[in-house]
């Protein structure tokens, strides 16, 4: 038997000898690799470059740098050193950070067997508390994903702080498949460790032990949020600096992280915005961003970046209720771009991969003459009918729209002001959402060559060649009321 470049019962070993992969691209190691698993390295090549292949580069790597055969047994890949290999993207953020480009697959759930094994003893806590993580840069430029580059090989073990809220995670996905479930599970369920679909096609179901109604085969997965924290914490040099809202991680033997944020801000419920900005030396401005800021001081934040919120995709909304008990403003999501969301499907969208994997904080303020009053708060995420019926088929109106060609028609107020409408679905046209524009100003490119603001900073190109000013998805305002919990309305 042919000697390996690595001791192959040592973690350090092969983790040394992972570094050697640092610059080079997945095509590199393949035209360089000597290894006698691969019979025809061209054919072997020409079956990793198609970017919409799922999976694959881990198993190039597997088999063409460190000469292994690929296989699906459950025992970790390095089973003599405990290791498990990932090889996973990051992408590089307009702004210059660098964020993870997906979740981290662990393993797939056995919807029968999950059901029986403690988080100790189970198939993915093998499969994840030691793996060695190799990142390569993703870029939509490059299409030949052979071409991809290698930057980062690292091995990581989830750090202490993290393992209550992952063993949480992990019983509250198993319990739900124990009450029958295991239809309803959604990534929003859960902080850390998350259970991602597996199959975009609904013919595509499985068996559950305690109900007769299929599933969706999912696998526990690291979610994208958490990749992220990892990227920029234990991977690539420390840039973003965290503030931890839990400073003794043995208080979540005790109570769960979801427990604590919520006690903590409602310890201080009944209390102005005007008296909470005294308390934590703010000056009191009355713009958006002060609700929003008390509410990580509630928490014992003095930033907006807490470290469990990065891990968690924790999204903070500060919601100011009136007296009526109406929410004026609906609530933004993240924008788009026009020709991306045409070109994707609904489960690999970054709608539903936003929403799926969201939890929001509602911070309650309701208003009481001239002031805001705290009521409470409440963790929430999108109920996964909901998404996949409502939101959907939101989704689905608004890309046949853009699809079928927008249609722009002038209007001009009193003060001879030109606005443009357009045929995109409106508000009531969906319960869960709406779009609208997401810019600080209108930019538009119509087809008869007539311009109007900067296209290139407020706007973005359709397909018919036409440029519209940037929009995003939002939160129905009346949806998001009814979604409060009535004794915060109160």
């Amino acid at each position: 038997m042919r000697k390996l470049p690595y001791d192959e019962t040592c973690p350090i070993s092969i983790e040394n000898y992972a570094q050697k992969l640092i610059g080079k691209t997945f095509l590199n190691i393949l035209t360089t690799s000597n290894n006698t698993i691969i019979e025809d390295t061209v054919e072997y090549g020409s079956s990793h470059e198609n970017k919409k292949r799922k999976g694959g580069l881990g198993e190039l790597v597997e088999e063409c740098f460190f000469q292994y055969k690929c296989n699906n047994d459950s025992s970790a890949d390095f089973d003599q050193a405990g290791v498990e290999l990932k090889v996973s993207p990051y992408k590089i953020n307009k702004n210059g950070s660098l964020a993870a480009k997906e979740r981290l697959i662990l393993t797939m759930i056995d919807y029968f067997k999950v059901v029986n094994e403690s988080f100790e003893d189970s198939h993915v806590w093998h499969k994840s508390k030691l793996i060695l993580l190799i990142y390569y840069l993703y870029s939509k430029e490059i299409t030949n994903r052979l071409d991809y580059e290698i930057h980062f090989a690292k091995l990581f073990t989830p750090p202490r702080e993290d393992l209550e809220i992952i063993r949480k995670d992990y019983e509250t996905i198993v319990n739900k498949i124990k009450f029958g479930k295991a239809h309803e599970l959604s990534e929003g369920d859960t902080m850390y460790l998350g259970a991602a679909t597996k199959s975009a096609s609904s013919a595509n179901q499985r068996k559950q032990p305690y109900s007769d109604i299929p599933a969706k085969p999912r696998a526990f997965s690291f979610k994208t949020s958490y990749m992220t924290y990892i990227l920029n914490t234990y991977i690539a040099p420390n840039v973003t600096t965290y503030e931890p809202i839990i400073k003794n991680p043995d208080i979540l033997k005790e109570i769960s992280f979801e427990d604590y944020i919520i006690s903590k801000i409602n310890s201080y419920s009944g209390k102005s915005d005007k008296e909470l900005c005294t308390l934590f030396e703010r000056k009191y401005n009355n713009n958006k961003a002060q609700w929003s800021d008390l509410s990580y001081r509630m928490l014992g934040i003095k930033s907006n970046k807490a470290e469990e919120f990065q891990k968690a995709g924790i999204v903070v909304r500060a919601l100011r209720i009136e007296q009526n008990n109406h929410i004026i403003e609906s609530s933004p999501l993240p924008t788009f771009k026009f020709l991306d969301l045409i070109n994707e499907e609904w489960e690999e969208s970054s709608l539903f991969n936003y929403l799926d994997q969201t939890k929001f904080l509602f911070v309650i303020f309701k208003k009481n003459n001239d002031d805001y009053i705290l009521k409470g708060s409440q963790l929430w995420h999108i109920p996964y009918s909901d998404l996949v019926k409502d939101v959907y088929n939101g989704w689905t109106n608004v890309r046949n729209t853009i699809l079928n060609g927008l249609q722009f028609t002038p209007k001009i107020d009193k003060n001879g002001k030109i606005s443009y409408s357009n045929n995109l679905p409106k508000k009531h046209a969906n319960k869960v959402i709406h779009i609208r524009p997401h810019a600080q100003k209108s930019a538009y490119l119509f087809s008869n060559g007539v311009m109007i603001g900067d296209i290139h900073k407020h706007a973005n190109p359709l397909p018919d060649g036409q440029w519209m000013t940037t929009q995003s998805f939002w939160l129905n305002n009346d949806y998001i009321l009814s979604q409060i919990h009535p004794k915060l309305l109160l």
